[in-house]
């Protein structure tokens, strides 16, 4: 008990308590006192040094006759919204004229029921691109019975346009698994397969059925290596938003030659890749071991660089990685990321191949490691190799990084030489193509890189052209047939002077390709 009141202290009665209190002795109070000390603290509450504190604020009178003054709103209601995970609404959609639009075109089907040829029609009616049709017909249950009826497509479509406010949305809700709101790789297959049954540039697949599931595997793969920048393998919103997979789509309907879009769909693209890979799988089951993988273009990638492909930095097969092989979908990102290592996603491939202890930046012990390997394969070929500490020097000028002591992916994608600085470290025949040439003229073409073709699409046009070479010789030379037929080889689309019984008996295993001679 603290009493503050001096004049109280000086009462002669208490002091002699007030020292055994000092002494550290239990201090009772007398009951003599108690009735003084509450009289005298309401006397002197007026003048007293600490106020009592204010009563709390009652509650306001509530009067049945009068009105409540409203409160002013929180801060937190003033400011508009500005996240829109599913688009941004748009003030004038007049969602009945679209259904009644709908309901228009599917009176003109028997039973008001649609069947996946007669999506298309129904895909315009939606305002959406040609090829949703498939997309659209899945999602309403169409897959389960064949056909669709005009109540299911109504409810499922006028759900989507309450929910998804543009077409990025709207996709991905046609595409993706029920409680999700991303898309894996499976969810892409039965539109695909769509376009591979229906558009006019791959209708001479619909007999070579055995390579539908290859060409949609590349497309798949493609597809997420240019829109999944997260490496998640879930396409989310956002990131399809960003890419321009959705205008690609909308140009399958408008672009007859597949080959023209180059980014996901181009049949040559898959034939350049997967004649690649069917020349490294000897045994043809769709997996390759490091040492098939080491032949590739004449033994160029060093070894060390191999073993960290498959070590899992950039491979997504568990299986796989068990078993030390490499899946056919793993190969397309990895030819598209050695012919062009100029995009993001190349340089994040290489980036965490040569990233060793994974601390997200490449010290010079981690360019020493893989710079070794490049002076031993020069040794052999007679040449001497530059000391990795002027090398060193070099790729510091060329890349420019921010701290000396480290490169880091920032660094990489700031840099228009990243295929140059990587090349340097594991592909002997690139790196000696780039010490061929001055650095004046490496420059003028990563400044002039935006204006021309890709990487990719200059080495797939070319090595597609050498494919349809060789296999033109052959047939011409009379070797082709014999050939197919004892190595399995396989046919392009169709050649002169070649029956159509001897090309079905041939069963090639690589796809056929689209020139004919």
């Amino acid at each position: 008990m603290r009493i503050k009141e001096i004049s109280l202290r000086q009462d002669p009665d208490l002091r002699k308590e007030l020292a055994l209190l000092a002494r550290g002795c239990d201090f009772v109070l007398p009951s003599r006192f108690k009735k003084r000390l509450k009289a005298f603290q309401q006397v002197q509450s007026v003048g007293c040094v600490f106020p009592p504190p204010p009563p709390p604020p009652r509650a306001p009178h509530v009067n049945n006759f009068q009105k409540e003054e409203s409160l002013p709103p929180s801060l937190s209601q003033t400011i508009p919204t500005f996240y829109f995970p599913r688009g941004c609404p748009k003030e004038k959609v007049n969602i009945d004229a679209v259904i009644a639009k709908i309901e228009g075109t599917f009176s003109q089907f028997p039973n008001e029921r649609a069947r996946l040829e007669d999506m298309g029609k129904v895909a315009k009616a939606c305002e959406c691109p040609l090829y949703w049709k498939g997309p659209l017909f899945y999602c309403a249950g169409g897959e389960r019975t064949g056909c669709v009826s005009v109540h299911k497509f109504v409810a499922m479509w006028r759900k989507i346009l309450q929910t998804c406010h543009d077409d990025a949305a709207k996709f991905i809700h046609l595409l993706m698994n029920p409680g999700c709101n991303y898309l894996v790789q499976e969810d892409f297959i039965p539109f695909l397969q769509d376009v591979v049954n229906s558009h006019p540039g791959l209708s001479f697949l619909k007999e070579a059925s055995e390579f539908h599931s290859r060409y949609i595997t590349t497309v798949v793969q493609r597809i997420f290596y240019t829109v999944n920048r997260s490496w998640s393998g879930r396409i989310t919103c956002n990131e399809l938003r960003k890419s321009s997979f959705l205008q690609n789509v909308a140009l399958l309907e408008e672009e007859a030659d597949i080959n023209q879009l180059t980014e996901y769909f181009s049949y040559e693209h898959f034939y350049v890749i997967y004649c690649k890979f069917w020349e490294l799988d000897t045994d043809h089951d769709l997996y390759i071991d490091p040492k098939d993988l080491a032949r590739h273009n004449d033994h160029a990638i060093s070894n060390r660089m191999i073993e960290r492909i498959f070590s899992g930095a950039v491979t997504r097969g568990r299986k796989a990685q068990k078993e030390g092989k490499l899946s056919y979908a793993d190969f397309v990102w990895f030819l598209i990321s050695e012919e062009d290592k100029k995009t993001p996603t190349s340089i994040e491939y290489w980036f965490r191949c040569m990233d060793l202890d994974g601390d997200g930046a490449l010290s010079m012990y981690e360019l020493e490691y893989f710079y070794e390997e490049q002076c031993q394969k020069l040794d052999n070929m007679a040449i001497e190799p530059l000391p990795f500490e002027d090398c060193l020097c070099q790729m510091l000028d060329l890349v420019k990084p921010q701290c000396d002591e480290k490169i880091t992916l920032h660094d990489l994608k700031k840099c228009k030489l990243a295929n140059v600085f990587f090349d340097t470290f594991f592909n002997i025949e690139k790196y000696l193509d780039h010490e061929q040439k001055d650095q004046f003229s490496m420059l003028r073409d990563g400044e002039n890189e935006s204006q021309e073709i890709s990487d990719w699409e200059k080495y797939a046009a070319e090595e597609y052209d050498i494919l349809v070479a060789e296999e033109a010789c052959l047939y011409a030379s009379g070797e082709g047939i014999q050939l197919n037929l004892e190595s399995k080889r396989p046919l392009r689309k169709m050649c002169p002077g070649i029956s159509s019984e001897l090309l079905a008996n041939s069963q090639a295993e690589r796809p056929l390709s689209l020139k004919c001679y």
